[in-house]
Formats: C-alpha cells, structure tokens, sequence
C-alpha cells in the first residue's frame, strides 16, 4: 500500500468506495463520482465533430439480419474502434418519393431487428448559395451499447444525412454524418480546487480510457475543465487529450487509470513540465462581451458594442460553408425582419477563408440578410474568431447596446428561441 503522503497526492474519481479504511479516510476530502450521460451530452459541450460512415448498396457479410420491407437500402458501419466483439451496422432505406428510415445495430449483434427504434425525421432547406431548389435533409439517432466484460453503458449519438441529390453536397451522397451525445461528467480537484470536468469521447471510440484510436487517428478522448468556471467548455483551453500532461494554475497533471466505462480515473502531479493555455474569455449570459473596432464588407468602421447604444444586437459568427448556419440562417432573418424597426440588429462576422466576398455577396442576396458582415479571410484564425475563442458555428450572442451585457446565447437564440429571446431583451430594454 502506498504511504499516506503519497495516499494524499492522488485525485481520485470512483463511483464507490474503496475496501481500505485508511485509503479512503486518506482521499476523503478529494473523492469524487463520475457519472454517464447517456444522451444530452453534445448540448453540454456546446461542440461537435461530425464522423462519416459510408454507405453502399452492398450488405456486410457480418450483417445476419435485416427489417422487413426494405425497398432501397445502403448499408454501413459505425467505425467504433474501441468496442471488441461487436459491429454497429447502419441501413438507411431511401425509396424515391417516399420518407427514408434509419436502422442502427445498436447492440453490435449482426441482427437490425432486435433493436429499438432510430430516430429519423426529414426536414426542407434550400441548397447552398446560389441553388434555390429545396432539398430533403434527415436528422436522428439511436443509442449504442458501449463496454465490455460487464462494465456496458448506453451512448446515445446524433446522426444526419444531407439530400444525395444535392449537387453541392456531391462528395457526401454515399455517407451518413454521426458525433456524440454522450459523455462522463465530475467533479476534479486540482491543487485544492474543485473543478467541473467531462469526459468527451468526441471521435466516438466507445472507450474513455483513451487507449482506442479515435476514427480519424489521435487521442479520441479529451478531458474537459471548466478552468474559468462559467459553466460551458471551451475548446480552446479548457479542452486537453487525456494522454497528454496538462498545466493547470501553474501546475502540470496527468490522468490516470482510466476506467473504459469512464466510471473512474485519477490524477497525479505530473514529473513534466508543460505551459499552460490561457484561459478563454468568459462569455457567459450575464457577463459583458468583448468589445472590438473592424471595418465591415462596405469599409466601414464598426465599433461594437458601442455603435450600437439603444439597440439589442445580435453578434453572428458564422460561414457559408457551414451548413448548421446556413440552415439556421433563415430564423435570423425572419427575427430581424420582425424586429428590426423596434429595436434590434445583427452584426455578422463570417469565417470564410480568403476570396470568398463573392460567395459571401450571394448567401446575403440568398438568405435576405441585410446586416453588416465583418470579413478578413482568416477562417478559422480569423481575428475575431480568435479574440472570442470560436472554434465551433454557428454561434452568436445576444447582446445589450447601451450595456455591453450578454442577454442571451446558445440555444436561446437558436430555432423559434431566438424571436423569445429578443422580445424579452427589448422589454428590458424598453422597462428598464
């Protein structure tokens, strides 16, 4: 048995407790319960990376069962690196004229009958810029079961399919999109401080411990800390591979024994030295935004929030590349349209690369958006994108001219939230 000073250099996570008397008095005071979050997971982190599995009218040998009444099916498989013994096949059923249906082999057997329900639910959006035909995209999911030896737990993913008959989409007509919606979250100690953590298998490997390769290569599995203690994860840091040391308010850690169920690990002062990452802006409801000066696609200086006194403004990251945007786009159009001669506005700021104003010109006359857009090529590196830690869009902020106060974010600005949203800032506004 270690020695109580070494006892006492440990953090450790577990859903239980451990036989030893003097083990557990030891690390009572940094003990700690992970927990799965079977679905709901990909709201929490407030980022994604979708995961192509292909599809082709060609059934897998290891598929020994299939639905009845299948008209036109592509089969495919769930590259799940980190689950032994089981394949997770997909069939999507796409008959023309007809609503398509997802299968899901959730529990990995080779038989697609026995399993629940996929969620599968059509929806129409316009093509990309430029294409006014309309096209049926399909949004769903299905739970997996992950684990092994005894030690299995439910993980719920989200899935989506664009129209293969989309000419702008060519290159995804024979692929399925898929990412997480489950995760572990904790509570983690760190030099006397308790810190709120998740577990994120984000390439969906179906194995916490990180010791499966993600299905693209690399770590799949990312230790989250809410570092700057606003209740969201940033992906700039506060995100860290759970193989790699990581520096926390000057001290480097490691992860250790991490249980594949992601039911229980520790942590341990690292013998390594690296440097820490700065901290990301707090950009929580209730919090003010930060404040920036740039020209917009006219040349005109935009210096926000102050140019916006009186005015309930929308800060709009986004691109037109960007398919969650572009489909959201048309609710933040119907808002402005709304409410603009009461009060509200939007500023855009898109994270197109270089030489893209013309693409940008013809999602404006598109999609109606009749805003300023701020634009300097840098994409992803773009120097607001940077200055706000952006790493996933759409993302936007509701926000209060005359104060600089963050109204609103997230979800209550996405979808038929957004127009609550605003009505209630301009009722402030106007109360207060």
């Amino acid at each position: 048995m270690p020695s109580p000073a070494r006892l006492a250099s440990l953090v450790v996570l577990s859903g239980s407790m451990c036989g030893s008397t003097l083990f557990a008095a030891a690390i009572a005071d940094e003990a700690a319960k992970l927990t799965v979050i079977s679905s709901g997971a990909s709201a929490k982190i407030g980022y994604y990376a979708p995961i192509r599995a292909t599809l082709s009218s060609e059934k897998p040998a290891t598929v020994t069962k299939v639905p009845e009444g299948l008209e036109a099916p592509l089969f495919g498989t769930l590259p799940v690196a980190g689950v032994k013994g089981r394949v997770f096949h997909v069939i999507v059923d796409e008959p023309a004229g007809k609503e398509a249906r997802l299968f899901v082999d959730a529990n990995g057997d080779g038989d697609l009958t026995n399993d629940a329900a996929a969620e599968w639910k059509s929806k129409k959006a316009k093509g990309k810029p430029g294409d006014d035909k309309e096209y049926t995209t399909y949004n769903g999911g299905a739970t997996l079961l992950f684990g092994g030896e005894g030690k299995t737990f439910d993980a719920h993913i989200n899935a989506y399919r664009f129209d293969p008959n989309d000419p702008g989409r060519a290159q995804l007509k024979d692929v399925l999109l898929f990412y997480r919606d489950y995760a572990v979250e904790g509570e983690l100690p760190l030099g006397g401080k308790s810190y709120k953590v998740m577990l994120d298998d984000g390439k969906v490997s179906g194995d916490f411990s990180g010791k499966a390769a993600g299905s693209e290569g690399g770590s799949a599995v990312t230790l989250l800390i809410d570092v700057n203690g606003n209740g969201k994860f940033d992906h700039s840091g506060e995100s860290f591979p759970v193989d790699a040391p990581f520096n926390i308010a000057g001290t480097t850690w490691e992860l250790a024994d991490i249980a594949a169920d992601g039911s229980s690990m520790r942590a341990v002062k690292s013998t390594k030295t690296v440097e820490a990452v700065p901290t990301p802006p707090d950009l929580a409801v209730g919090k003010k935004i930060l404040s920036f000066e740039e020209k917009d696609l006219e040349g005109k200086t935009v210096r926000f929030p102050d140019d916006y006194k009186g005015k309930v403004v929308l800060l709009d990251f986004w691109a037109t590349w960007c398919g969650p945007c572009m489909l959201e786009m048309p609710n933040v159009v119907k808002a402005y349209e709304a409410y603009h001669d009461k009060g509200f506005e939007v500023l855009g700021v898109t994270l197109d690369s270089k030489d893209a104003v013309e693409k940008i010109r013809g999602a404006e006359k598109d999609k109606g958006m009749k805003w300023p857009q701020i634009y300097d090529g840098g994409g992803w590196k773009a120097k607001l994108a940077t200055q706000f830690s952006i790493h996933s869009i759409p993302q936007a902020y509701l926000v209060d001219g005359n104060t600089g106060e963050i109204l609103a974010t997230g979800d209550a600005i996405r979808g038929e939230q957004l127009a609550k949203s605003i009505e209630a800032a301009l009722a402030k506004r106007k109360n207060g």
